[in-house]
């Protein structure tokens, strides 16, 4: 069960355990608030998140390609 839980963590990427790490809380509580917050809202969180991830994506590309012309 918990390579299964590894697997959608890695591939969730990792929004929750950015946000969790910045606000010291859990991942899982952030995780557990976004669902919560996605059936409230009716689904505007999940943009939120998305728009979260490409930022995240981006900068982690961006930290690689600095490192790289670094080397």
């Amino acid at each position: 069960m918990n390579g299964v839980k590894d697997i959608l963590e890695r591939s969730a990427f990792g929004v929750c355990n950015y946000l969790g790490d910045k606000m010291g809380i859990a991942s899982s509580r952030v995780r557990l608030y976004f669902i919560y917050i996605t059936f409230v809202a009716l689904g505007s969180p999940i943009l939120i998140y998305l728009a979260a991830a490409f930022w995240l994506n981006i900068r982690r590309y961006l930290k690689q390609s600095r490192s790289f012309l670094w080397d």
